[in-house]
């Protein structure tokens, strides 16, 4: 059960803007601590509502015993007399813990690994036997209120007499088996409580719990017992200092060795801090003890905007840019809240499902932005984050699976576009079973925010359950959800990779369905923006999806006197013209295209026309495409297309719009003193050649191209 008010609640209890606008940030979000801090003020307001002990408290620790039988545990002290007694009727009182109890049992959790929780209300482990729960009522006296730090707490605080009456009882001989005995008359199975100590104080009052009994000694002592753990932890002692807090900006006691809901500052990663002093780190890190707590609080909201994907933690906080007002705050609430609640969807499906269909719900969506970061933990305590973008906006991944739709929705991928040429097939295929080739906006940035998208097209490592810092699938999530850059030339290298794994793995043949995928996101990519490199061609959009097919034919299609060869001719020319990477400035990469087009276009010939079942595709892989093999394989290529040629008695070369261009193009790209193309960059823009032509063929469509009888007059008549 959640502690967290709907947002209508929340909105009420905070209606007034000054009593809110008190408890908020006063200066606006420039930093991940800044937005932590938002998130700490908001959740502790929710749970906990206000006051000075509220970021302390840890109330939602324990609803998972709300309504339970016997989970709460409650040692009844009388300090009414002279000496401190258990209540000699009942010492024990055992009841359902209930909403209505949270704020007077005043629990702050603490790890139970580490020791006893910092309240003197603590929570015992699951299923714990009525001995051991008798033992952790007993230790309320002898652990809790002899503790050390406790001890000194309540001897600055005009109450502290209460503590320590508390501890002198612990010392009391038959004590422990008179609280022993009173367990065990109550309940006989295993139970999971919070045990607590409840005080008399006025001989005609009641038995009051910690956070009730009319004082702050209890809460002093917790706070004070929480804060030594601030400053002392891992190799740390005692890091505390005087500095300026990198929050509020006030001057005052700093502590060094806060906890990180996101893991980014810790003081084990000694590789990221060289030479770090852990009694040092206030200086470096300098928060004060309400900001530290205050942070650690952020981490329900933290986490429940953060989800796993490519091995790694990604976080997508939302927040709204300037100084938080209290309509800001009642509306990040919400926001919030719906990501806490509702669904499995990640935060940037969710965030975009309510800024698209909900606008009402997030105000001033111009304003919201978000901070973005990838955590990869490699071992315990060991974790390296990469991304820390503050200012990304929701636009970034809806415009990449807009721009990718845009593409998809072209003449180059659909069958359905409005063309003038209707029996052309598309430049390249696409199938509704195959998630990155299915235009559909919503599901693609699902796709994007989920890692699905770059999963499914990046090379896959030889171990997927280990990702190391420079993973280009990573890198590529995060400057997609923030606007980051990829550099276009390892992208290349990713899709070449990738695509000859695949070509070595699946015996079905050519992988055109990944060629595909890998186009329509490489042009996404490039029309949102998102490509980097020094070759303007690579990372300039195509415009398949603001252009058509040309309606003029041309000499070079006539040449072949067929009307499919010359749509074919159009089409070629069209995709090469709307390409910016195979200009004619681009021979190489140009030249390696037409013929993977070429041996695309031959392969499939060859397997309808000829039942092979071994085609030029499988002779010349992906993987044997080289620089220095390239002119080999093209001799040999226009050979066998020759052969064809003379085999099916045309006047002309078969696919002569192909052969033309390439013919041209070749020489071109060994002018300039050989091919120094990348090995990556030319196997994908052969593949994609090749899956080009092999979604170009149609059966028997040489039948439709002029042969030698056609060219012969018929004498006949």
């Amino acid at each position: 059960m959640s502690l967290l008010p709907t947002p209508g609640e929340f909105k009420e209890t905070y209606s007034d803007d000054e009593e809110l606008a008190e408890e908020l940030p006063d200066r606006p979000i420039a930093s991940l601590r800044d937005l932590q801090y938002l998130y700490g003020r908001l959740y502790t307001l929710a749970t906990a509502g206000g006051g000075e002990f509220a970021p302390y408290l840890t109330p939602e620790k324990s609803t998972d015993l709300f309504g339970e039988q016997e989970s709460l545990a409650i040692l009844r002290v009388d300090l009414t007399g002279d000496e401190p007694a258990l209540d000699p009727d009942r010492p024990v009182e055992f009841r359902s813990y209930t909403r209505e109890d949270v704020e007077a049992v005043a629990h702050a959790w603490y790890d139970a690994a580490r020791g006893f929780d910092h309240s003197v209300t603590h929570r015992t482990g699951a299923g714990k036997e009525p001995e051991k729960v008798a033992e952790y009522l007993y230790q309320r006296l002898t652990y809790w209120a002899a503790d050390e730090v406790i001890q000194e707490a309540a001897s600055e605080h005009e109450d502290g007499w209460i503590v320590e009456s508390l501890a002198a009882l612990g010392e009391r001989d038959g004590v422990e088996e008179t609280i022993l005995d009173a367990v065990n008359k109550q309940i006989e199975g295993s139970t999971t409580a919070l045990t607590t100590v409840a005080v008399k104080l006025d001989s005609d009052g009641n038995y009051e719990l910690p956070g009730s009994c009319g004082t702050t000694v209890f809460n002093e002592a917790m706070r004070a017992r929480k804060r030594s753990k601030l400053v002392s932890k891992n190799a740390a002692t005692n890091s505390i200092g005087q500095a300026t807090d990198l929050v509020t900006g006030r001057d005052g006691p700093t502590v060094g060795t806060a906890e990180d809901p996101l893991n980014y500052f810790l003081g084990k990663q000694l590789e990221k801090f060289p030479g770090l002093d852990p009694d040092e780190a206030w200086r470096s890190h300098p928060v004060s003890e309400d900001v530290a707590v205050t942070l650690m609080n952020a981490s329900t909201f933290i986490d429940a905007c953060s989800y796993y994907t490519l091995e790694s933690n990604v976080y997508y906080l939302p927040y709204f840019f300037g100084r938080p007002t209290p309509t800001d705050a009642r509306k990040l609430y919400t926001a919030l809240y719906r990501v806490v609640n509702e669904g499995d969807l990640t935060p940037v499906e969710r965030m975009y499902s309510k800024y698209t269909h909900d606008d009402s719900r997030i105000s001033n969506a111009d304003r919201l932005q978000f901070y973005v970061a990838a955590v990869l933990q490699h071992q315990t305590k060991r974790y390296d984050v990469f991304g820390d973008e503050m200012n990304a906006s929701l636009m970034y991944p809806v415009e990449l699976a807009r721009e990718h739709c845009a593409v998809l929705s072209s003449w180059a991928f659909d069958a359905e576009a409005d063309l003038p040429h209707p029996d052309v097939r598309p430049a390249l295929p696409a199938h509704e079973e195959w998630s990155l080739l299915r235009p559909d906006v919503k599901a693609m940035v699902g796709s994007i925010a989920g890692g699905n998208y770059f999963r499914s097209t990046f090379a896959t490592p030889d171990d997927d359950d280990t990702v190391s810092a420079d993973d280009l699938r990573i890198q590529a999530l995060v400057a997609s959800l923030s606007g980051g850059s990829i550099p276009v030339a390892r992208l290349l290298e990713e899709y070449a990779d990738r695509l000859v794994q695949e070509s070595d793995e699946d015996d079905e043949g050519f992988p055109s369905m990944f060629v595909a995928m890998q186009h329509a996101q490489l042009c996404a990519f490039a029309a949102a923006g998102l490509l980097a490199g020094e070759d303007e061609s690579l990372t300039k959009p195509a415009e398949y999806a603001t252009s058509q097919m040309q309606h003029d034919t041309t000499q070079r299609a006539r040449t072949d006197g067929g009307s499919k060869a010359v749509k074919r001719a159009r089409k070629l020319e069209q995709f090469l013209d709307d390409t910016p990477a195979l200009a004619p400035e681009n021979p190489q990469r140009r030249g390696g295209f037409l013929l993977g087009v070429l041996v695309g276009q031959v392969s499939s010939y060859q397997q309808s026309s000829e039942n092979r079942s071994t085609t030029l595709v499988d002779q010349y892989s992906i993987k044997s495409v080289t620089g220095s093999k390239i002119e080999r394989l093209a001799s040999d290529v226009l050979d066998k297309n020759v052969v064809y040629s003379r085999e099916n008695r045309m006047s002309s070369t078969m696919y002569a719009e192909v052969v033309d261009e390439l013919v041209e193009t070749l020489p071109r790209a060994e002018r300039d003193g050989g091919w120094d193309i990348d090995t990556s960059e030319l196997r994908y823009y052969y593949a994609l050649g090749v899956a080009y032509g092999m979604n170009n063929w149609i059966p028997d469509e040489e039948a439709d191209e002029q042969t030698d009888d056609d060219a012969t007059p018929d004498t006949d008549e």
